[in-house]
């Protein structure tokens, strides 16, 4: 179904399109978002529901639970939100970390194209809630809460958000902690 509505590309030509803006608005953005956010389905959002029950398998059991309560509503609830999202931004986006975004979200969705995600709706799901998240809300890619190893969360006070393996994750190219706004936690 995806396929017939827009190929894979499209959703990045799109994002690139924007990028040649002298000024990338955050509406503009959100105006993108929303138009692909449209064409998720309620079956399509089962089965990332189901991937990422699949993925949680090797979570730690102490932390699955709370993982998968985690993921499966934020991105269930992200979309939604992002279809119904009426409201006006009218901040610029920072085009160079924008445009690195664009690149890296990219490259992971190719990768997930290649392995047993092809056909889902899972990339584009991640790529628009990643892009939500950093750009139109300013918020940490995984939302406050998100349990880590060690009893360690992400967390925010006094309106900076902190996470407890962006600093672990620096390295790794498949990673989206590049371009999310949280810090390492202390």
């Amino acid at each position: 179904m995806f396929n017939e509505l827009y190929n894979d590309e499209e959703v990045f030509r799109s994002f690139e399109n924007l990028s040649k803006n002298n000024n990338i608005l955050q509406n503009d953005l959100l105006n993108i978002l929303k138009k692909f956010a449209k064409t998720i389905s309620v079956f399509d959002l089962m089965i990332a529901t189901a991937i990422l029950k699949d993925d949680g398998k090797y979570v730690q059991v102490q932390y699955r639970e709370k993982f998968l309560e985690v993921y499966i509503k934020y991105f269930i609830m992200r979309i939604k939100e992002i279809k119904e999202n009426n409201n006006t931004y009218t901040k610029n986006i920072n085009k160079v970390e924008y445009i690195e975004s664009i690149d890296l979200l990219r490259k992971q969705f190719k990768k997930d194209r290649q392995n047993e995600r092809k056909e889902s709706r899972f990339p584009l799901i991640y790529a628009l809630c990643s892009m939500y998240a950093t750009y139109i809300l300013k918020e940490p890619i995984h939302p406050v809460g998100t349990p880590f190893p060690g009893d360690l969360k992400v967390e925010e006070k006094n309106g900076i958000y902190y996470c407890p393996v962006k600093e672990k994750q620096e390295d790794n190219p498949n990673a989206v902690c590049k371009l999310c706004i949280a810090k390492q936690s202390k």
